[in-house]
């Protein structure tokens, strides 16, 4: 079962159960090599069939307990669901006096520098403040990640600071810089 959560211009973005496990593997195993640039060190179970239906379960969980999002990105012409080309995840949604959550995005190495993620992020952030209700958005980059930076500042994200060893990214603790977009209109 999938869910149709936006669509752009390019893309289709879709909440995916576990019966998409081996699409989610597939995706994950042709990137490998370039997402784990930027990545946290996965376990080796990670590129299993098993895994992903595992992590497809949770994440559907924590969807409907609303501590977070995922968003699966699709090309718009295939209807059948074949091939991932990205994803935004929101992490660690705080409600209450904070409605804030942490932004993760990733995009197939054959799809980068066509605007893509620009197209799917303007959608999920309207998504995270009309439909989510969030009132803050914070990304954290590693400094040499020139363009997620770019990506960031093109969406109107704020430099807010620089953490220092923040996360631990293919084995080394990186620094990273911290972004928020803050929804003005918020009223609740």
């Amino acid at each position: 079962m999938t869910v149709k959560l936006f669509e752009t211009n390019r893309l289709v973005a879709y909440q995916l159960d576990a019966s998409f496990a081996a699409t989610v593997l597939s995706y994950f195993e042709k990137n490998a090599d370039h997402f784990k640039k930027s990545m946290p060190s996965w376990p080796e179970s990670f590129f299993t069939f098993d895994y992903q239906v595992k992590l497809l379960m949770k994440q559907n969980q924590q969807i409907a307990l609303g501590t977070m999002f995922k968003y699966w990105l699709f090309d718009k012409d295939d209807t059948a669901f074949s091939k991932i080309i990205g994803d935004v995840g929101l992490s660690q949604i705080i409600r209450n006096a904070f409605q804030s959550c942490y932004i993760g995005y990733k995009l197939d190495l054959d799809y980068i520098g066509k605007g893509l993620m620009q197209e799917a992020m303007h959608s999920v952030i309207n998504h995270s403040f009309t439909t989510l209700k969030l009132h803050r958005i914070e990304a954290n980059i590693m400094p040499s990640n020139l363009k997620s930076i770019a990506l960031a500042e093109r969406l109107s994200f704020k430099k807010e600071g620089f953490s220092p060893s923040y996360l631990k990214i293919n084995g080394k603790w990186e620094n990273h810089i911290r972004y928020a977009l803050i929804n003005e209109d918020f009223e609740e």
